[in-house]
């Protein structure tokens, strides 16, 4: 997590800060609720994934209705006006190379479209970017061969200087660390057929996170999951019909 120059300069307090934040933060469990279902009617049906580390999971939120997921999922539907399937496989901690371990072990349905949320652990457990986005590549090619996704989204990290949580000059240093994540993961994202970068500037608010001031709130996540769908609605309506399923009469 920290660079040469950072670690000269400022590196005992930023270290003495990381480390204190972890002794301190609160630990909040996975919300409730059911990690798949369907949603909507009508003849276009789209299988979502969501998969992730603690926020795909909806840390912060009481259950998954008020999460990122099946929320998702919803607003989906409406705007479409058909039917999505959705699932979650989604743990708290989890890094790139995590969330890929995840995923094998779980053997998720056929999906058309991934939601991978992930990166912040990958920041905060100082997993070296270009590994990270190493797994990320493997993910999407797991996800193609094994569960048949067409399209792979990686939302950007938030501006991780905005967590009430995280304590200045660690807060800075974690926002520019996320911006550079983004700008890698675009750039890579940018190279790839069938994958697309997410930015989410301007959705992330310190008043709209949870008690723990590193979770989403419910209002949050309503806003992360408008965000993904008016990109996932793009995606969708530039994809032919015939790579989508559909509903039988």
């Amino acid at each position: 997590m920290l660079d040469v120059a950072t670690r000269i300069a400022f590196g005992p307090v930023l270290i003495a800060q990381a480390a204190r934040l972890r002794r301190t933060a609160i630990d909040l469990p996975e919300p409730h609720g059911l990690r798949h279902g369907s949603v909507g009617r009508g003849s276009l049906a789209l299988r979502l994934l969501v998969a992730g580390d603690s926020s795909a999971a909806g840390v912060g939120a009481r259950t998954q209705r008020e999460a990122l997921a099946r929320p998702l999922a919803a607003l989906l539907a409406q705007r479409l006006g058909g039917v999505v399937r959705w699932q979650l496989v989604a743990e708290s901690g989890l890094t790139s190379e995590g969330v890929l371990h995840r995923l094998v072990r779980s053997r998720p349905h056929a999906a058309d479209i991934a939601v991978i949320v992930v990166g912040v652990n990958d920041i905060t457990k100082d997993v070296p970017l270009a590994f990270a986005l190493r797994q990320r590549q493997h993910i999407t090619d797991w996800l193609r061969i094994h569960a048949g996704v067409r399209h792979v989204v990686f939302p950007a990290l938030p501006e991780m200087e905005l967590f009430p949580a995280v304590p200045k000059p660690l807060a800075w240093y974690a926002g520019q660390a996320a911006r550079r994540n983004n700008r890698v993961q675009a750039r890579w994202a940018a190279r790839n057929a069938g994958v697309s970068h997410v930015i989410m500037d301007g959705v992330a608010d310190p008043s709209l996170f949870c008690k723990d001031g590193f979770h989403p709130a419910p209002a949050l996540y309503a806003r992360v999951a408008e965000r993904l769908t008016d990109h996932i609605v793009e995606v969708v309506q530039a994809t032919t019909a015939p790579k989508l399923t559909t509903e039988k009469p």
